[in-house]
């Protein structure tokens, strides 16, 4: 199951509180003030990682706390800094504060935002002293780290996103290129959230089944849709036994229109499905009906490993194509 948003509270450490103190020992029974300083509380940074996944992390941990600054002590001994804390999320993530709105979208490995800061350490007495009070009893709390409830969503970032109409064979597909094990079955919304699989060094993102209205949020149609946003190509699969095919394909364009135009724009493979039920005339019909669509026009099964095997061929150079644009 893939956890693509998440609401959490994320706390930085407070600062060490700073010491009042004076330096007593064998030899002086009434030193000056030694009270240390107190020490930084942790921040907390968000990262981009190619190694994360999805946001499974924070489906249980709704709270990100940071440690807190050490207090100061005697012998103007300064408190220990708190480490900071950096969380480590997919790419593709974006973070936004509920309060305010303010955000920041995680691109790449080297995307690192401080969300919360630490609060500064308060002073001790030490750095009171003065010609005129040689015995300060002033200092300074530590200063309260920052509190942030922010959201987490993420949008997958993939070479390749299959799109469709429900049941048009796009989880099973996905099992055949990838070693993704997506839910797959013969009924429709087998698949209830989107799946990630690679081919290679190249993902594909199995986006589950549209239907029309799926632009103004029927069948969570506008959770799924945002998933397309980042991929590269988009993979229509057509079930080849679509009583009227050329309408699943308009419902689907229909919907990227609606949602957002840039979608329509996005380079387009119409991939007709299930080939093995259906027969050679009937193919080439359908072949011949889709060519005044898209310049690309593919078929494969499931069920026939060439066809599979070709497949696997003809999207790595697609994808390999990518770096030399």
């Amino acid at each position: 199951m893939l956890i693509d948003n998440a609401t959490i509270t994320v706390k930085a450490g407070n600062g060490g509180n700073g010491a009042v103190s004076f330096r007593r020992d064998a030899i002086t029974a009434k030193g000056g003030p030694d009270g240390g300083n107190g020490g930084n509380g942790g921040s907390v940074y968000f990262q981009g990682s190619i190694h994360a996944r999805d946001l499974h992390e924070f489906r249980y941990k709704k709270k990100l706390q940071a440690e807190h600054g050490q207090d100061g002590m005697k012998k103007n001994l300064f408190g220990k800094n708190a480490p900071d804390i950096v969380c480590y999320v997919p790419l593709g993530t974006t973070i936004t504060e509920k309060k305010t709105g303010l955000s920041w979208e995680i691109t790449s490995p080297e995307s690192k935002f401080l969300v919360v800061g630490g609060g500064r350490g308060g002073r001790g007495n030490y750095e009171f002293r003065s010609a005129t009070n040689r015995a300060p009893l002033e200092h300074e709390l530590g200063v309260k780290g920052q509190v942030r409830e922010v959201v987490l969503e993420l949008t997958l970032i993939a070479d390749f996103g299959l799109v469709g109409l429900p049941n048009a064979g796009k989880s099973s597909l996905l099992k055949g290129l990838t070693r993704a094990r997506p839910k797959t079955g013969a009924y429709p919304f087998t698949t209830l959230e989107p799946s990630l699989g690679m081919l290679d060094s190249h993902p594909i993102a199995d986006i589950p089944g549209l239907i029309a209205g799926a632009s103004r949020g029927k069948g969570l149609g506008v959770k799924f849709l945002r998933h397309i946003e980042k991929t590269k190509v988009l993979l229509h699969c057509i079930d080849a036994t679509q009583q009227n095919p050329l309408e699943a394909y308009e419902t689907i364009r229909k919907e990227f229109s609606e949602y957002n135009n840039f979608l329509t724009e996005k380079r387009e493979i119409i991939l007709i499905t299930k080939t093995d039920l259906v027969n050679e005339d009937q193919m080439h019909e359908l072949i011949h009906l889709f060519v005044a669509k898209s310049p690309d026009v593919w078929t494969c099964s499931i069920y026939n490993q060439n066809s599979i095997k070709n497949l696997k061929k003809r999207l790595t150079e697609v994808a390999n194509s990518f770096t030399t644009d």
